[in-house]
């Protein structure tokens, strides 16, 4: 099993390279390292799963809030997340997620939305019918768009659109 642990200074590399592989492209990786740059990133919340020594997957976990008519409500917007395909389908991707969602509510988070694949998030916690009440920025995402409850109730009386930072459109 991998060890997942917070990323290092000597990880960064490795992430661009798992996340260009797993996607296909470079626009994830180019993300995560726009995001690394901001405000948004946590550092404790930027995990690898490191097998043998080697950087086989990334998650990220980046700050999001959601606009509501009482003002703005604190959110983790969880993405991306991947895994090299030589190493897909052995749980490494379940076990960044598990962890991931741990070390959030560790650091007192109590909000994380999603926009994933409707068969793999629902299995930690995410429904897209929690997330019927925020608006997805990026149009009609159906099922795809989740949201996790980290802290029993956090989305009780919540309605509003989700706002991910601009570093998010400066990315394709």
């Amino acid at each position: 099993m991998p060890i997942i642990r917070p990323e290092t200074p000597d990880d960064l590399a490795a992430i661009y390279t798992v996340n260009e592989q797993a996607f296909g492209r470079r626009g994830e990786a180019d993300l995560v390292d726009v995001i690394r740059k901001s405000e948004h990133f946590i550092p404790q919340l930027s995990l690898v799963a490191e097998v043998d020594g080697r950087v086989v997957g990334h998650i990220l976990f980046s700050r999001i809030h959601i606009e509501t008519d009482q003002g703005r409500v604190p959110a983790l917007a969880l993405g991306p997340m991947a895994v090299l395909p030589g190493y897909q389908r052995q749980g490494i991707g379940s076990k960044l997620v598990r962890e991931g969602l741990q070390a959030c509510r560790q650091l007192g988070h109590a909000l994380v939305v999603v926009l994933g694949h409707p068969n793999f998030y629902p299995r930690f916690g995410f429904s897209a019918h929690l997330a019927r009440s925020l608006t997805c920025p990026f149009g009609d995402c159906g099922n795809a768009w989740m949201a996790h409850e980290l802290v029993p109730g956090s989305l009780q009386g919540i309605r509003g659109r989700v706002v991910y930072p601009p570093v998010f459109d400066s990315v394709s």
